[in-house]
């Protein structure tokens, strides 16, 4: 477990201090967009100048490190189990290191151990399959973010959205309209539509681990996808909500089946600090190469 713990450290670090390239690119490409001199296009270069100095010094992207959130794919027969235990010691390493912000706290009594290890903190998400290789991916979501995520239950009167794609449009639209760059925006929707309360969140949050260069398999769903990022950016709200081009640098959306009774659309928001890293990793817990 020793080299699973010394590849977990080194994963934490990465993800908060550097972001994904194909996230940067995503960001470089709207810098490039936003008109000169405005203050969306200072926005944009305080955030690619901010991505600069934390990848140089491997520091924190945001002072904010966000909930950490595991996910594992993993053979029939891994240790969950020990898993979990070496990612706490990990975490907590890499909290005292400064990797992470003493971030984690007692919900009824609002105290902060300082370790970031508590319940549900981490979260873990495993995956098993009957292949042989492992992979772990991060994702730090920050609570900035996580406070603009929305969830509609269809029909909905206020915003006249049916059951049906064109209602699940009307809602993803009114989350972004609403969030109004609260978020830390530019911001990237990982969307679900159906399941119940519960798999919905999750299942939205899972659409983050995508690439933002991908394209959906689904033909429709690819054709929701750009056009919420491209009706989005029309909308005027900009990075941080200071107007512009950019208000969407992506949007990821997935489908589970639910109940005949119900009908929920799910918005995980991500800010423009977009910290998703992963690795594939060997039976004695090295890496064996980086996902992202």
């Amino acid at each position: 477990m020793k080299m699973l713990h010394d590849s977990l450290l080194e994963l934490i670090r990465r993800t908060s201090a550097e972001i994904p390239d194909d996230v940067h690119q995503a960001i470089v490409n709207s810098l490039e967009q936003e008109k000169k001199g405005t203050i969306a296009e200072s926005a944009m270069k305080i955030i690619d100048q901010n991505i600069a100095l934390a990848r140089n010094k491997s520091q924190p992207i945001c002072q904010d490190t966000g909930s950490i959130l595991f996910y594992v794919d993993c053979p029939v027969g891994f240790d969950q189990i020990g898993f979990e235990e070496t990612a706490r010691e990990a975490v907590k390493l890499a909290t005292k290191k400064g990797f992470l912000r003493q971030n984690s706290v007692n919900s009824l009594t609002g105290k902060n151990d300082g370790t970031n290890v508590g319940p549900g903190s981490p979260a873990f998400h495993f995956h098993q399959h009957r292949g042989p290789q492992a992979s772990v991916r991060l994702v730090l979501k920050g609570g900035g973010c996580e406070n603009v995520g929305a969830q509609y239950s269809l029909p909905n009167e206020e915003i006249d959205a049916n059951r049906d794609l064109d209602g699940c449009r009307k809602a993803i639209l009114d989350a972004v309209l609403q969030a109004q760059g609260k978020g830390c925006g530019p911001g990237i929707l990982g969307v679900c539509i159906g399941g119940d309360r519960a798999t919905g969140y999750e299942f939205s949050k899972q659409q983050l681990l995508r690439k933002l260069d991908d394209r959906n398999a689904d033909a429709d769903l690819d054709r929701l996808e750009q056009d919420i990022v491209e009706t989005s950016n029309k909308l005027g709200i900009g990075p941080m909500g200071f107007g512009g081009k950019t208000t969407l640098l992506g949007t990821k959306i997935g489908v589970l089946n639910r109940l005949p009774a119900s009908y929920f659309v799910s918005i995980s928001y991500m800010c423009w600090a977009y910290r998703r890293q992963g690795f594939e990793i060997g039976p004695d817990g090295a890496i064996q190469k980086w996902l992202y």
